[in-house]
């Protein structure tokens, strides 16, 4: 299967060289160099991956990211510069689902975009029988991980894939504490190195998300130093 990644940046040298790059690997490629115009494109053909660079004319990643969250779980990949540490952490607050500093190496975001992929597949086809042990229930838990589903009490929560796979490795042991680089194996496999702060991006942004259909969720534990649990 042939797989289109999305490349919007302002700058055409970056696009040339990462086209030709992901293109000897396999990946068909679109390529946007402004956000309105990649917005245009993305909704009329949405491709399987977007690579966004926040600082553009027009429309910046920032508000192309909010347009995209409106009608699609689209698998994001920010591109930021050195010294953009507010940019990355409002970036995974608002769901990309990682981010990479420019200048940034070739073999690394192809890592990581192969990475996404193979996690964006764990959503499964809509009417794909459910496996039993792809279900997790923990009182008014629920994910199904054959249909990618999250249900809090009843009610969906629309998660992104690198969210769904951080609950899912809270949850499935209840009590027992994960530090951050446990989390990052389970949400980005064992050979993607990210940063700390975005596996605690990822988990303010959940705890958001639950908050907003219960006020008094309190599942997910921080304990300082140490790392994340779910409550028994």
């Amino acid at each position: 299967m042939v797989h289109t990644v999305a490349l919007v940046d302002d700058d055409r040298n970056i696009l040339a060289s990462v086209s030709i790059a992901l293109e000897s690997e396999g990946f068909e490629v679109r390529t946007y160099t402004d956000g309105a115009e990649a917005l245009r494109g993305l909704t009329q053909r949405p491709p399987d991956l977007a690579v966004l660079d926040i600082k553009m004319p027009r429309m910046d990643g920032m508000e192309l990211l909010q347009r995209l969250r409106q009608t699609t779980q689209l698998p994001v990949i920010f591109l930021t510069s050195k010294d953009d540490e507010l940019d990355e952490l409002m970036g995974l607050r608002m769901g990309a689902d990682d981010y990479i500093k420019k200048p940034f190496s070739q073999r690394l975001l192809i890592e990581r975009i192969r990475a996404l992929l193979r996690r964006e597949a764990l959503r499964g086809e809509t009417g794909a029988p459910v496996d039993p042990g792809q279900v997790v229930t923990r009182g008014p838990l629920l994910l199904d991980g054959a249909r990618h589903a999250c249900t809090w009490k009843g009610q969906p929560i629309d998660l992104t894939v690198t969210e769904f796979l951080l609950v899912k490795a809270l949850a499935q042991r209840p009590g027992h504490v994960k530090n951050r680089d446990q989390l990052m194996d389970a949400a980005y496999g064992e050979h993607v190195y990210v940063d700390d702060r975005t596996i605690d991006s990822h988990i303010k942004r959940l705890r958001k998300k639950f908050k907003a259909i219960d006020a008094d969720f309190a599942q997910i534990e921080t304990l300082y130093g140490v790392g994340y649990r779910y409550r028994e």
